[in-house]
């Protein structure tokens, strides 16, 4: 995954609008809030931020 700092930067949970943290191991993107905690793909190195293409943990 290949996701430059600055954008990871200004990137935020659509549901609860807190920073994401990288998962590079993984290519997701996780919600750094222990209430929402969502975890978003990201496909051909481009977050797909949908709530409803997210998973719980």
């Amino acid at each position: 995954m290949k996701i430059d700092d600055w954008l990871l930067e200004i990137l935020a949970c659509p549901n609860c609008k807190s920073p994401l943290r990288a998962e590079p191991e993984a290519d997701e993107l996780s919600c750094t809030s222990a209430a929402c905690g969502l975890v978003y793909p990201v496909r051909d190195d481009i977050p797909v931020l949908l709530v409803d293409e997210a998973r719980k943990p």
